[in-house]
């Protein structure tokens, strides 16, 4: 075998033995819906990993999120690009990090979700400005589970 034949060989051993493993810690699944949090004053959260929200710390706790599915079909053509459909009368459950549930609110024709809850039963009983609480929303659409979290603060 000649130098050329070597090389060849030892690249193609490579490329036989790279291949691409799955990550055995992390299940990973697109979401099927582009989840949007509004605080009070009706301003998004952006699309951050972890969202942080506000609401008044004199009356209840307010969450707010619309839930859109994104229609992709006119990606490639400039005059149509990605439309935003509201997901309706789609179940949102409101829980804790630590998974206990706090209520389930549906979604308006707007794709909207939005749950008026006490602060003491978000384990806040006096809150003040700058009282926070971990929280996630989860529902399933289109037979895909699909879990944001998120966290509330209490403002003045």
């Amino acid at each position: 075998m000649n130098k050329l034949q070597y090389t060849l060989l030892f690249f193609l051993s490579i490329i036989g033995v790279s291949c691409k493993e799955e990550d055995p810690f992390v299940d990973r699944v697109v979401s099927p819906v582009l989840v949007i949090f509004e605080d009070i004053n009706g301003k998004t959260s952006g699309l951050t990993t972890e969202p942080a929200i506000v609401s008044s710390a004199s009356s209840d706790a307010t969450i707010s999120a619309r839930l859109f599915e994104l229609n992709k079909d006119g990606i490639l053509d400039n005059k149509v690009g990605i439309d935003s459909l509201p997901v309706k009368s789609l179940m949102v459950t409101y829980k804790f990090r630590s998974g206990t549930k706090i209520s389930e609110v549906a979604t308006d024709d707007k794709g909207r979700s939005v749950l008026k809850v006490s602060w003491k039963n978000l384990g806040i009983a006096t809150p003040v400005a700058g009282s926070s609480v971990l929280l996630s929303c989860s529902a399933t659409y289109k037979d895909v589970s699909f879990t944001k979290n998120f966290r509330l603060t209490a403002i003045k």
